[in-house]
C-alpha cells in the first residue's frame, strides 16, 4: 500500500459513490483499521458521507454530519461494502437519514445520521465541560500503536503519562486516558468530518484498568458541535460503568481555544485476564 496523500486521505477513504437512488458502494481502506478490521470512528465518517449524499439528492443544504449513532452489527473487513440510505426529514436547520452498511448481503452497521451547519465563528453560551488538565506535548508518550494500528499512521497521539502506565504493565483503579491528538492524513488539521474519526481516537479508558485489548464496540454515539480551530485536540475519555462484560465510556475532545468540539458515548464489551 502506497502512502500518497490520495492513500491517506480520510475524505478519500470515507467517502462513498452512487449505485442507484439511495444506495452507494465504498471501499473500506486498511489504512484505517485497527487489527484488519474498520475502525468504528472511521465507519463513522462512511456512514456519515453516504448520509450527506443522500440528503444532498433530496435537496438539503446541509453541510456538516452534526451526530452519528452507529449499531455495529457484524464486524465489516476492509474492502468493499454497499450502503443504503433512506431520508428520514429534511428541514431548515435540520435533516435526518438513516444509513445501513452492507457487506457481501449481511448487515455490517447501521447508523442514524443528524445534518445541519456549524459556523465558523460559533460561540458556546453555556458549557459545563471541563478542559482536562494535561502535561505539556514534550512531556507526554508519544503513541505509535503496534503493527496492527494502522490508523497511528495518519493520527499522532501523545498520551499523558499520569494515564500511561498501563504500556508498562502498571495498572491503575481510575478508568481514564488523556492525550493530544493531531490529524495527518494530508488533508489539513481537524475539521468537523474527521472528528468523528477522533471521537473514537484514544486507547479504550478499560486499559488502564487491566482489560485485555479485545474491546469490541457495540454503539457509539458521536456529536460534533463546532468548527475546530488549531492543529492539536485535547481529549479526556474515561469510563463510566463496567459490569457484565461490557462498558460505558465517554469521550470530550476540546481544540486549541479550550473550547468543547466534539463529545462521544459508546458502549462496548470488555474481557479482564484472570487475576485483573
Amino acid at each position: 500500500m502506497s502512502d500518497t496523500d490520495d492513500d491517506r486521505s480520510l475524505r478519500t477513504a470515507a467517502g462513498v459513490e452512487p449505485l442507484g437512488p439511495g444506495r452507494y458502494s465504498a471501499h473500506l481502506s486498511p489504512l484505517f483499521s485497527v487489527v484488519d478490521h474498520p475502525h468504528g470512528g472511521y465507519l463513522q465518517c462512511v456512514m456519515a458521507s453516504a448520509a450527506l449524499a443522500a440528503a444532498s439528492d433530496a435537496g438539503a443544504r446541509h453541510l456538516h454530519a452534526t451526530a452519528v449513532t452507529t449499531n455495529f452489527i457484524s464486524a465489516p473487513e476492509t474492502g468493499p461494502v454497499e450502503l443504503s440510505a433512506e431520508v428520514r426529514r429534511v428541514g431548515r436547520s435540520v435533516s435526518f437519514v438513516h444509513v445501513v452498511m452492507s457487506q457481501k448481503g449481511v448487515i455490517a452497521c447501521e447508523a442514524l445520521v443528524t445534518l445541519g451547519n456549524l459556523g465558523e465563528d460559533s460561540r458556546a453560551r453555556y458549557m459545563d465541560a471541563t478542559l482536562p488538565t494535561m502535561a505539556p506535548l514534550e512531556e507526554c508518550r508519544q503513541s505509535t500503536g503496534s503493527d496492527e494500528v494502522n490508523i497511528m499512521r495518519v493520527m499522532d497521539l501523545r498520551l499523558d503519562p499520569s494515564s500511561a502506565g498501563w504500556r508498562d504493565g502498571v495498572f491503575s483503579d481510575q478508568g481514564e486516558v488523556r492525550g493530544w491528538l493531531r490529524f495527518d492524513d494530508g488533508g489539513g488539521p481537524w475539521d468537523p468530518f474527521s472528528l468523528h474519526f477522533a471521537c473514537d481516537g484514544l486507547p479504550p479508558a478499560t486499559f488502564p484498568l487491566g482489560s485485555s485489548g479485545w474491546v469490541p464496540s457495540l454503539q457509539l454515539t458521536s456529536y460534533v458541535r463546532r468548527v475546530p480551530q488549531g492543529e492539536w485536540l485535547r481529549a479526556r475519555q474515561w469510563c463510566t460503568v463496567v459490569a457484565d462484560g461490557t462498558f460505558d465510556e465517554r469521550c470530550e475532545l476540546f481544540d486549541e481555544r479550550g473550547e468543547l468540539v466534539a463529545s462521544a458515548s459508546q458502549l462496548a464489551m470488555v474481557r479482564f485476564p484472570s487475576g485483573r
